[in-house]
């Protein structure tokens, strides 16, 4: 791989004011990667912080009721803060206080990404702000209180349509104007290099960890990981120990709203069409003028109109599948595991367990599924109530 590219995908599209930034950043970050101290530090904070390593869960009633796969669940929604967006800012937040930085800025959609900010923030005596659509304020109002309260300014952006994407634009534009103090922290492998990247390095403690677990568990590699990608930081830190094993099937379930033929699907790798935005060349879903489409879906996690350069390289080359999931599915998963196995997911991660619904029937009872709960779904309760038709305050 050349440097910040994934096959044609990657890079970096940025104005030249932000191209020093990148520069400090990957440097930066080359020195420190590799460090044993930086390391031991972050292995500190993973395990005693942030409660790694997560669990890997046999999901037995799940298993039984389906019939087929055995389905152990890689419990994400375990570590602090309630979701996988933990191991990445801990990483960035360590990262920048080398750098000398005092202040952190961020995106977040569902709102995990930042209450992760700012509890790192909070962690290590440092300014934060959070830029979140303001469409996605509303929906994920309990996440807004969490980072006030964690001493985080929270910024609703109301541009465009005022969802992850455009909190992406405000940051970015933040960032341009305090690089002197501000690290900008980016929740997924998106954007320019070395962001892609960085973010996998520290996210694949999710599949190193399920890697071991399943080997002790089970004596051998699953046949199949599942996870679900919006800008896709879980899912590849779900796949990436496993891309050199051909046996095992890395899928990933990507949001389609109310269906792939339908306008607005965020299912990006099906529908979406190569472009560049927000500094990376990669699959966007594009109108008819090539301008960036609106998308909608249940999940403000995965309501982004793109996919990170790496996914959409493991697309090309066929290494990983992309599967496309309703609003309508994700909302039966949510319900059917958590009445099942006691587990309320998020409803990002109901995305990818609605599919091993689907898969693991169809598969032997000597096969075995690990999917990846990204996160915990109280945040997403009172929402789903709503959509259902039942009102709940919160």
């Amino acid at each position: 791989m050349s440097k910040g590219r994934f096959g044609r995908h990657g890079g970096q599209y940025v104005p030249e004011t932000l191209m020093g930034a990148l520069e400090e950043l990957e440097q930066a970050y080359e020195r420190y990667k590799n460090d044993p101290a930086f390391q031991q530090e972050l292995g500190e904070l993973l395990a005693q912080y942030a409660n790694r390593p997560s669990r890997l869960y046999y999901a037995k009633n799940m298993t039984e009721d389906l019939g087929g796969a055995k389905i152990y669940m890689k419990r994400e929604d375990l570590n602090h803060t309630g979701a996988h967006k933990i191991n990445n800012v801990l990483g960035q937040a360590l990262l920048a206080k080398k750098m000398g930085k005092t202040r952190l800025i961020a995106e977040t959609g569902a709102g995990q990404h930042g209450v992760a900010t700012a509890t790192a923030a909070a962690l290590f005596g440092m300014e934060c702000v959070v830029y979140m659509g303001k469409k996605d304020t509303e929906r994920q109002a309990l996440n807004v209180y969490k980072m006030k309260l964690l001493g985080a300014r929270v910024v609703p952006v109301t541009s465009g349509t005022a969802t992850l994407k455009d909190a992406v634009n405000e940051a970015m534009r933040e960032w341009t104007r305090r690089l002197d103090d501000t690290h900008y922290c980016l929740g997924s492998v998106m954007g320019p290099h070395p962001f892609p990247t960085m973010v996998r390095d520290f996210q694949a403690v999710i599949s190193r960890e399920s890697k071991a677990q399943m080997l002790e568990t089970e004596g051998r590699l699953p046949d199949m990981v599942v996870a679900c990608v919006g800008g896709g930081s879980n899912a590849i830190g779900s796949f990436y120990d496993y891309i050199g094993d051909e046996a095992v099937r890395l899928v990933g379930c990507e949001a389609a709203g109310t269906g792939v033929d339908a306008p607005e699907s965020a299912a990006t790798i099906h529908v979406g069409k190569p472009g560049i935005f927000h500094g990376m060349k990669s699959y966007f879903c594009q109108d008819e003028h090539g301008q960036i489409a609106p998308v909608t879906c249940i999940s403000a996690g995965l309501d982004y109109p793109g996919v990170g350069p790496e996914h959409a390289d493991l697309h090309d080359r066929g290494r990983a599948e992309y599967v496309a999931i309703t609003d309508e599915q994700a909302v039966q998963a949510f319900e059917y595991v958590s009445k099942m196995e006691g587990v309320i997911p998020a409803i990002e991660s109901a995305h990818a367990l609605a599919y091993v619904m689907e898969a693991a029937p169809n598969m032997g009872k000597d096969e075995t599924i690990v999917v990846t709960v990204s996160g915990r779904g109280d945040k997403d309760c009172a929402m789903i109530a709503r959509w259902k038709g039942e009102q709940v305050d919160a």
